[in-house]
């Protein structure tokens, strides 16, 4: 409802002048993708950590995992403490190192597209085109992670899948017709393993 309630960006309801206005948009949207790529780092981060340390991951992480085939609303599952640490701190930090604070409408469009997207990775629906899913995240890709597989790799969280090719943490995965019909499956396929032996994964 922010986001419907704003009528532009920056000085674009306040009567400036359409130069102004057009400057006003193209910064913030400077500001959106500059704090996505930083969110999206640190997100990628705080999750591999989280896998990493036993303590993190049995008091904290482990709650979420508790859905091995998600759910669109699960993606906001998990424990509060995790939630302040990855959510409330990260987003924080972000849209003040972008310098994104001083716009709050700018903020509120960000903040939307992460609960989009958070929602999207965890839908069971694959939304997305095949010549998106090598950058972009998505419901198959963020599904691999949750079987049980995958729980080692597959840790970008929520915009891009560069992160884990960067850092050596990507099992790559093919989406196929479920035999007899009836939906999609993923099918991840470990390093140096055959795709004949990669076990068969509802998606949905």
């Amino acid at each position: 409802m922010q986001v419907i309630a704003g009528r532009g960006v920056g000085g674009a309801a306040t009567g400036d002048s359409p130069a102004r206005t057009s400057s006003s948009y193209l910064t913030a949207a400077r500001q959106i993708a500059v704090t996505v790529v930083l969110y999206d780092v640190y997100r990628y981060a705080w999750h591999r950590l989280a896998h990493r340390s036993r303590f993190l991951y049995r008091h904290l992480h482990s709650w979420h995992h508790r859905l091995v085939v998600p759910y669109a609303f699960g993606a906001k599952y998990g424990h509060p403490v995790e939630a302040l640490i990855a959510d409330t701190a990260g987003a924080s930090l972000a849209i003040f190192a972008s310098g994104m604070s001083s716009s709050p409408r700018a903020t509120a469009v960000f903040l939307s597209l992460c609960n989009i997207k958070g929602i999207d990775n965890h839908c069971g629906l694959c939304l997305l085109p095949r010549a998106l899913q090598s950058l972009w995240n998505g419901a198959a890709y963020h599904g691999v992670h949750h079987l049980p597989r995958g729980v080692r790799y597959n840790f970008s969280d929520l915009f891009f899948v560069t992160w884990d090719k960067a850092f050596g943490t990507y099992l790559h995965y093919t989406v196929e017709e479920r035999p007899g019909g009836g939906g999609l499956v993923i099918q991840p396929v470990r390093p140096k393993a055959s795709k004949a032996s990669a076990a068969v994964t509802p998606v949905n």
